[in-house]
């Protein structure tokens, strides 16, 4: 085939392969944990209870009780008179510290001597940064973090202009390749104060590896990306995918900031939580926040709506025709899913299989 024309390739991996572990998934924001009230989430298939307990303690522990299976999420905190916060089940009030372990068993008498301590949960690592709540996913279930969870460029951490979230009815992998694609705004999102069809011309952009990801270097957006207006000044933007399912886009307009972060999490095998979740101080976005919102919650419903249209045609389990270069991203992610399980399994360091190239599109 002649140099220069696009080749047609089959994708090399199915969606639906498997989830990556050893890594932070985004679970809530800090301001969804009120204290005293445990909540339920599923992530990668298992059942999690999440909460702060009234003295503060993040708790993220498997949500089922190991005595009659009774989920912990259902009950309530408690404190014992040395002060140890636990969580106790609804069912027969069996308490179970943040590291797992059970403290106490109301039901036994006081000559029934038994080790409550051995009867334990899985307990899930969970930590707040920036304002948003993490939750490590171990290959193992006492698998404890050998990396911090990612931190964020911009003004990210106070209070956000936006936050949206949707349950895709998707594997991570078909999300995360949604997420990422160059090519599908002036069919997915036509809209006239984004893209049409008459706008579509040339893209050429500039990627590079970066930590467990990569990133379209910083540039000045589209022309016939119309939203950036609202601006005003001279925007330059950043957009960066990081494993297992994050992706940012950091705008400077001169001194203010605007970040838009995207993190997507796997609750089961056909279902992924998308949250998204804007912080600014330009004063555009807080003039404007009504009609940003909507025209944000206007982009996630229509991706969701194209994953429904999706999902007729992979039950078919079709093969899957991937080009360059306005799907190399889209095959980075699976590289790098490869890459991070083989590095886990041989334990060996994550060597970043992107390589910086210039990809070209149109749309």
């Amino acid at each position: 085939m002649p140099d220069g024309e696009p080749r047609t390739v089959r994708a090399d991996a199915r969606f639906g392969q498997g989830f990556l572990t050893d890594t932070w998934y985004l679970a809530a924001l800090g301001r969804d944990f009120k204290p005293g009230r445990p909540i339920h989430m599923d992530l990668l298939g298992e059942p999690v209870v999440l909460g702060r307990s009234p003295g503060g303690q993040l708790f993220a522990l498997r949500d089922v009780c190991p005595h009659r299976a009774a989920p912990l999420s259902a009950g309530a905190f408690h404190r014992d008179s040395f002060g140890v916060e636990s969580i106790a089940c609804p069912y027969h009030g069996w308490r179970f510290r943040a590291d797992g372990a059970c403290s106490a068993i109301p039901s036994l008498t006081a000559d029934q001597a038994m080790d409550v301590g051995r009867i334990r949960v899985r307990r899930y690592p969970v930590v707040e940064s920036q304002g948003l709540i993490f939750v490590w996913a171990g290959g193992a279930p006492d698998g404890e973090p050998d990396h911090e969870p990612p931190t964020f460029p911009g003004v990210v951490g106070g209070a956000p202009k936006l936050v949206d979230r949707m349950v895709f009815d998707a594997h991570i992998d078909q999300a995360v390749v949604g997420l990422m694609d160059p090519a599908h705004g002036p069919y997915v999102h036509r809209q006239w104060w984004w893209r049409t069809a008459a706008s579509m011309h040339d893209k050429e952009k500039r990627f590079e590896p970066r930590e467990a990801g990569f990133a379209m270097v910083r540039h000045a957006p589209s022309s016939n990306s119309r939203a950036y207006a609202i601006l005003g000044g001279r925007p330059e933007t950043e957009i960066v995918f990081r494993l297992p399912g994050l992706r940012w886009e950091h705008v400077t307009v001169g001194r203010r900031q605007v970040l838009s972060l995207t993190g997507l999490t796997p609750l089961d095998a056909g279902r992924t939580q998308v949250t998204q979740i804007v912080w600014s101080d330009h004063p555009a976005l807080g003039l404007l926040k009504p009609v940003v919102g909507v025209m944000a919650r206007t982009f996630l419903r229509q991706d969701a709506h194209m994953v429904e249209l999706q999902n007729q045609g992979l039950k078919h389990d079709p093969t899957l025709l991937w080009i360059d270069d306005a799907d190399r991203q889209a095959k980075w992610y699976q590289a790098l899913k490869r890459e991070w399980a083989a590095s886990r399994r041989e334990g060996r360091p994550f060597e970043n299989p992107v390589k910086p190239a210039t990809l070209r599109w149109r749309s």
